[in-house]
């Protein structure tokens, strides 16, 4: 007799309370679900100080890699809301994407790329920077920040230098 296949687990995003994307993820990683929160570092001005400030990237989103059998597991936490839907199924992310985003952050190239070059309204192909089929449009660009509108996903990814 042939033994049923083992459920693969796959990466999909989690929608998350607002400012609750660390938190959740450290969580679900102490119940033994894989997760990935991108961050990058932020210089945040009062009017007193300035300080270096953790940001996530996809703010109200993580990623979390799971089998779709257990996918419910993640709603025992109060902080999880929903999962990202892409044309009526849980959107997947594939591990190249989420490697491709984990080096693009740590290596900064997208810094490399020089955000005084883009233009707004200029379309940029995203799989130079790990991301399948996507096209991006840049919104916003100025010496420090660059605002992308990722098209298929419907969704802006905010850089920023460090």
């Amino acid at each position: 007799m042939v033994s049923p296949p083992k459920a693969q687990s796959h990466w999909f995003v989690l929608y998350t309370k607002p400012r609750s994307e660390k938190k959740l993820a450290e969580q679900l990683l102490d119940d033994g679900i894989q997760t990935y929160c991108p961050s990058q570092v932020e210089i945040k001005q009062w009017s007193d100080r300035k300080k270096k400030v953790e940001t996530p990237l996809l703010p109200s989103m993580i990623l979390v890699n799971i089998k779709d059998g257990e996918r419910d597991r993640v709603f025992n936490r109060k902080h999880a809301v929903r999962y990202l839907y892409w044309l009526g199924k849980p959107a997947r992310v594939t591990s190249e994407e989420v490697e491709s985003l984990r080096s693009m952050i740590e290596d900064s190239q997208f810094e490399s790329r020089g955000l005084q070059k883009l233009k707004p309204g200029e379309k940029l192909d995203m799989t130079a920077l790990g991301f399948e089929h996507i096209q991006g449009t840049v919104k916003f660009v100025n010496a420090q920040e660059c605002w992308i509108v990722l098209e298929n996903l419907g969704y802006v990814v905010k850089f920023r230098k460090s």
